[in-house]
């Protein structure tokens, strides 16, 4: 077992994590990893071969990435099973088209994150190609969210086939509220800077056109916060990550080369544009799941269930 782990150091030094890690998520991540091996041989059996897709759903700083990572890199390394991970968060718009739309429709789109401000054609394109397996490469984006903006320079280069397709986001799977409940604002946010609720109507109403990319999921899971509460200091920690790997001092706030890392204030202000749509997600998916993993407050799992029978 041991040199088995050894495998995955580069995975622990890219998500700065101990060995302990590895002793739970083989443990925790089993029976996901196992109905995912499960349903490779049932599509085996069928023609013509498609890849499968993982979608994965948690909040901000639920550890999302880490667990794509960690089924990738196991799916790669245990079984020789040609897998990728694509985030959500890659598809954002770039930071002039936010502006445009932020002009256009609501000065709060200028933000990414929420509904609306993704490219979802260019997602559910580039996702089908992979899915179908129907060309030979594909150019996926990569976004910089230390400079909020597209990394035009560095894309993703797919190689296929690929049988496996790790797709996570923190609005994967959700769906729109009526308007009585977009009625009354939330936080401080919908009330000082979304009075009338154009914002909120237009991010309601931009989710349905992300149904065409949740269809192409074929197993989800969802890492379950205990309650919105936890997302300001889990995406603290991830902000302090970020400033680090880049090697700049997040408590000085020397960040003259790097604005778009925030300060606590700057990022309490920004979780408050993915309270609403993280709340409902919290109360309307997890029996939508295959694989529902619920957290405490320092992000361990303290129960695991599945809602949901795959297919």
């Amino acid at each position: 077992m041991m040199n088995n782990r050894t495998l995955y150091k580069p995975f622990l030094e890219r998500h700065r994590l101990t060995e302990a890690y590895l002793e739970q998520a083989e443990q925790r991540f089993a029976p996901l990893i196992d109905a995912v091996l499960a349903q490779l041989a049932v599509e085996a059996k069928n023609a013509p071969k498609q890849a499968l897709v993982i979608g994965i759903n948690g909040c901000q700083g639920s550890g999302k990435s880490t667990l794509a990572d960690y089924i990738c890199t196991t799916l790669v390394l245990a079984h020789n099973i040609e897998t990728i991970s694509v985030s959500l968060d890659d598809y954002y718009l770039t930071k002039s088209e936010r502006l445009v739309l932020a002009g256009q429709v609501h000065p709060l789109l200028s933000t990414r994150g929420v509904p609306g401000t993704h490219d979802v054609s260019l997602a559910v394109k580039q996702l089908s190609k992979l899915v179908e397996q129907s060309t030979e490469q594909v150019q996926l984006p990569r976004f910089d969210k230390s400079r909020d903006d597209r990394d035009e320079e560095n894309p993703q280069i797919v190689e296929l086939p690929i049988q496996v397709i790790i797709l996570e986001g923190w609005c994967l799977g959700a769906e729109p509220q009526t308007l009585e409940k977009l009625a009354t604002p939330i936080n401080a946010l919908e009330s000082e800077h979304d009075s009338s609720g154009e914002w909120r109507q237009f991010v309601n109403q931009s989710l349905t056109h992300y149904a065409e990319l949740f269809a192409l999921v074929d197993c989800w899971a969802m890492l379950k916060a205990p309650s919105f509460d936890c997302v300001y200091q889990w995406r603290l920690e991830q902000e302090q990550k970020m400033a680090a790997h880049l090697g700049v001092d997040f408590k000085s706030r020397d960040l003259s080369e790097h604005p778009d890392i925030m300060s606590s204030k700057e990022l309490q202000h920004f979780i408050h544009h993915y309270q609403r749509i993280t709340e409902h997600g919290l109360n309307t998916l997890p029996q939508k799941m295959h694989h529902l993993y619920e957290l405490d407050q320092q992000r361990k799992i303290i129960r695991y269930s599945q809602p949901m029978a795959m297919k």
